[in-house]
């Protein structure tokens, strides 16, 4: 594989990195989902995410430097790109052969990297602040009042609902593009990966914002 200084082994890294994120984002789906059908199992799921030495030591600093790597990543390329394209996109119409997306993830990433920013400092910082800085001892039972409680806001669940939206958009094209860039092209298989990625785009945001919503009107 090229090197992460190519251009190649830059958006080869990039995809793997994004492929991680994919299977996290399922993941975190699903134990979000629970607390829709029952607390006492939300409850229960969250505190063994929160305590397992395997989940807190080692599966959340990869994926913290997967979802910074990720971003960094998309920024560098999108700067080498306009830096190398002679023909801005008003020139040479490039909306005839792209998407708004598929030329503005750029914009995307940013909002959604600024969501990042906001869902770490609505759970993770205070889930640090309870165990590390504050020393409380366990309590299996506060995980889903306290889900329940980041949704009482109604302009707390619009932020939420739309920065879901530009996942969906984000993801409806860098879902195919991540295979694309592992050398996944072949034409059996590319109509599957689209239709697939077209699904996931639209059914794992649509979950968050089920999630908020409910969390919202069940106040």
């Amino acid at each position: 594989m090229a090197g992460i200084t190519s251009s190649i082994g830059r958006k080869y890294a990039m995809a793997i990195s994004a492929m991680f994120l994919l299977i996290f984002l399922v993941m975190h789906l699903s134990t979000n989902m629970i607390s829709i059908f029952s607390e006492d199992a939300f409850n229960a799921a969250s505190h063994f995410m929160g305590y397992n030495p395997a989940v807190q030591f080692l599966m959340q600093p990869i994926l913290i430097f997967a979802v910074v790597f990720h971003f960094v990543m998309g920024f560098v390329l999108e700067i080498r790109n306009n830096s190398a394209r002679p023909v801005k996109y008003a020139m040479n119409q490039g909306s005839a052969n792209s998407t708004w997306m598929s030329r503005n993830m750029i914009i995307s990433g940013a909002v959604i990297l600024a969501f990042i920013a906001l869902h770490f400092y609505d759970f993770w910082f205070p889930e640090i602040s309870y165990k590390y800085i504050q020393g409380n001892n366990p309590d299996e039972m506060r995980y889903w009042e306290e889900l329940h409680h980041k949704f009482h806001d109604l302009w707390r669940v619009v932020l939420y609902v739309v920065a879901f939206v530009l996942l969906g958009l984000h993801l409806a094209h860098g879902f195919q593009s991540s295979f694309q860039s592992v050398g996944a092209r072949h034409p059996k298989y590319t109509p599957a990966i689209k239709a697939f990625g077209n699904w996931y785009s639209i059914i794992i945001p649509l979950g968050f914002i089920i999630i908020a919503v409910y969390h919202f009107v069940t106040q």
